[in-house]
């Protein structure tokens, strides 16, 4: 019998796969450790789990304890063993990420600010293919807030100019998979030809529908409802038939659908502004690593943990 337990059960848990790529840590709100998760949310398998003594030969005098142990290992496997790569349970169908650590993963390497924002434009084209691939059909980028005006000069020109770039060479591919993109935040502070970019873009992929991609540009989540608040207050409605549907479709994007997952990158633990009204009952998820090394690996982990997790929206 013990034989027969052990061929069923693979290898011990210190062999198996995990999810997350080698050099990233996975840090998520409640886990004690910031390590890479494993177990389901519900509860976190006995301490020592993985590295149990293996079974005595079958037959052996210590059989009968051998077969206690391996179908302890069994309950504790089934809490703990990893998702095959093959296997992707339930998908956050809104993901927001806020892209955090391009001049800090630039200073690591003596390089300028602007080669980590430009590294950064190629790890967003890694995600939303990864978005694709992964089952996503919605994805929120933070690309420039309202208070990044207030950083150098030199720098703000700079990201234009890659804004723009990226405006011509990444997304038109993206666009060519079916990607729509849109741009949520104000544009009357951008340069006349970079608003012209961002329209024609928008029109061009207006019919697309296998990922919906909405650029947070000069974005701020305080900003935005000030603004709803605007747009009602002007519509002379009544106040007392403003609720959560009227502000609501008052915001930049009313048929952006909320937002299941937040990941923000560069272990940061902060929302920073964004997407205030959205995130109301989203999931955070917090990874160790710079946005320019970020990749598909990060992506799915942050699914994965996400799936763990019990919703309630306020309910039981």
């Amino acid at each position: 019998m013990v034989a027969k337990l052990r061929s069923l059960l693979g290898p011990p848990p210190s062999q198996a796969r995990h999810v997350l790529p080698a050099n990233s840590r996975l840090l998520t709100v409640g886990l004690d450790d910031g390590g890479p998760v494993e177990a389901p949310a519900r509860g976190r398998a006995p301490s020592g789990a993985g590295t149990c003594p293996r079974a005595a030969p079958a037959g052996s005098d210590d059989d009968d304890h051998d077969t206690v142990n391996l179908l302890s290992r069994i309950r504790t496997l089934a809490r703990v063993r990893p998702l095959p790569e093959g296997e992707l349970p339930d998908v956050a169908e809104t993901v927001a990420i806020i892209m955090d650590g391009n001049r800090r993963w630039a200073r690591r390497r003596a390089l300028p600010g602007v080669v980590g924002h430009r590294a950064g434009t190629r790890a967003l084209r890694r995600t939303v293919e990864a978005a694709i691939e992964l089952g996503i059909r919605h994805l929120v980028v933070y690309s420039f807030s309202t208070e990044n005006w207030s950083r150098p000069p030199e720098e703000v020109e700079a990201l234009m100019e890659l804004f723009g770039e990226t405006i011509e060479r990444e997304l038109p591919d993206l666009a060519e998979q079916g990607v729509r993109v849109r741009f949520i935040g104000r544009r009357d502070r951008a340069a006349g030809d970079l608003r012209l970019r961002m329209e024609a873009l928008e029109d061009r992929t207006e019919l697309n529908t296998r990922l919906g991609l909405w650029i947070a540009f000069d974005y701020g989540g305080r900003a935005e409802l000030v603004q709803a608040a605007r747009r009602i207050a002007e519509s002379g409605v009544d106040p007392y038939e403003i609720d959560e549907n009227v502000l609501a479709a008052n915001l930049y994007a009313p048929e952006l659908p909320d937002i299941d997952l937040l990941i923000r990158t560069s272990g940061e633990l902060r929302i920073s502004n964004f997407m205030l009204w959205q995130i109301a009952y989203a999931e955070l998820v917090f990874v160790d690593r710079f946005w320019p090394d970020f990749d598909a690996r990060d992506l799915r982990a942050a699914l994965v943990e996400y799936a763990k997790r019990r919703r309630r929206f306020g309910g039981r």
